[in-house]
């Protein structure tokens, strides 16, 4: 028997690879296959199942593709209303692979078809659960997410997560171990920890949710505080791993079709389509073409796409480093936005030997902006995430999370000059992206953010140090 965990940090997602005697099983994968179907013929091995832990919100999964491959079934848990083939099984249900046994336990409450499936070793051992949503280390899935398909409240789900864990996951052996889908930085969860792997006893110790005598209500309470509103993609790819979607291969040969300037530029104009520049904020403040939206690959891409773009149908035209191109299309994928148009063909250098136009952001450096704050130059931004404000923060700074951009961009006095950062640069450029291309230029973004701006004598709180 074999386990393997494959990692993707981009998304904070765990797909698994589970073996045994010339039997394979996959749970939960990424859109992109062709990684899977190596790994079987690497070991030579037949994928038996496919097996999914609900419909997922914050990616498209690869089940569909997968499948259509290697002829391996689609398996849900109960509730599921697949608009394809797939087998929605029975609460209790066992499949065999090899020697092994995986149960369907149904865990609604994330979502109605939630389910977590144990996975039961040859002498009959419950040996670990792969726990998708329900449960993550150090929290458990958001219960708010399948309000308007079950036409309840996040409290009413929230109590049915909690006779599920109680019921179904607390029950188990403490040594078990636990398989989440998800790890720190996915949206799915709010207090996730950084760690991918855990057992049913460590759990119930550490995980605020399993708290051995907590009530219902509590549970209720505290499960559904603080919960931020679900970016806006989450039901375009639920609809998408419901229904089914283009085949990867063909948003890939999209994707990969290399524009010269000319033809990108009249794709630009005629088809509507948003300009992803998808190079480092490093290279992009100083020279990118006018209206891009700067995405980094070198961060939480995927994430910051779907959350700011919203609208996975929205066509894109990509201007990537050099060798980047495919990754960038892959990475878009993973969140549905298969409306790719092509890349522009040897990057922005092709944009600027044509003589086109250009654009630049107002970057300053930590330094820089000190001696501005001592003249009183000193309306400061910060769109970092409300935590990270809360642990510190330049003083007089106000909060504004990227998150929320296409909120509180509608308040800004375009007479006012401002100063924004965010923790090193990545997310402060988007914002500076984002705003140039709606017409705002009354801004001055800090290279660094805080993480840097916290070295400089700037009056702030005590500082705790930031990530990107």
């Amino acid at each position: 028997m074999t386990i393997e965990q494959i990692y993707t940090g981009c998304l904070a997602q765990g797909a698994y690879y589970i073996t045994d005697n010339d039997e394979a099983a996959i749970i939960d994968p990424l859109r992109e296959i062709q990684p899977y179907l190596d790994r079987l013929q690497r070991d030579g091995v037949k994928l038996k199942y496919i097996f999914e832990t609900h419909f997922h919100a914050d990616f498209v999964s690869g089940h569909v593709d997968l499948s259509r491959k290697t002829s391996a079934p689609i398996v849900y848990g109960p509730n599921a209303a697949c608009e394809f083939d797939c087998i929605s099984a029975t609460d209790g249900q066992l499949f065999e692979l090899g020697k092994l046994k995986i149960k369907v336990l149904h865990t609604p409450g994330h979502t109605m078809e939630s389910t977590t499936y144990l996975l039961i070793d040859e002498n009959g051992k419950e040996h670990a659960i792969f726990s998708g949503d329900t449960l993550f280390i150090g929290d458990v899935g958001r219960p708010d997410l399948a309000q308007k398909a079950t036409n309840m409240t996040q409290e009413q789900l929230a109590g049915i997560l909690y006779h599920s864990l109680r019921d179904k996951i607390m029950t188990l052996p403490d040594e078990v171990i636990v398989y989440p889908a998800h790890g720190a930085g996915s949206a799915c969860g709010k207090n996730m920890s950084k760690e991918t792997v855990s057992t049913i006893g460590n759990q119930k110790q550490f995980n605020y949710a399993l708290r051995a005598n907590m009530t219902e209500a509590e549970f209720i309470k505290e499960v559904t505080d603080g919960l931020l509103p679900p970016p806006a993609y989450f039901g375009m790819n639920v609809a998408m791993n419901k229904k089914g979607y283009e085949s990867f291969e063909s948003v890939l040969n999209h994707g990969m079709k290399a524009l010269s300037a000319a033809e990108f530029e009249a794709e630009a104009e005629t088809a509507g389509a948003l300009i992803l520049d998808t190079r480092s904020n490093n290279e992009f403040w100083k020279g990118f073409i006018p209206q891009s939206i700067s995405i980094g690959l070198n961060g939480e891409f995927a994430p910051w796409v779907g959350a700011l773009l919203a609208n996975v149908n929205q066509p894109l035209l990509l201007v990537t480093d050099l060798g980047k191109e495919e990754e960038s299309v892959t990475r878009l994928s993973r969140v549905g936005f298969d409306n790719l148009l092509g890349h522009l063909k040897g990057g922005i250098k092709t944009w600027i030997d044509s003589g086109k136009e250009t654009d630049t952001v107002n970057r300053i450096t930590p330094d820089e902006f000190a001696a501005k704050f001592k003249n009183g130059e000193s309306k400061i931004v910060d769109i970092r995430r409300e935590t990270e404000y809360a642990s510190a923060h330049i003083s007089d700074a106000e909060n504004k999370p990227l998150a929320t951009i296409n909120d509180w961009v509608k308040d800004i006095n375009p007479g006012e000059h401002f100063f924004m950062h965010c923790a090193g640069g990545y997310r402060s450029m988007i914002a500076a992206s984002i705003l140039q291309a709606r017409g705002y230029r009354n801004f001055t973004e800090i290279g660094g953010g805080f993480n840097a701006i916290a070295k400089t004598n700037i009056p702030k709180s005590d500082f705790v140090s930031q990530n990107n």
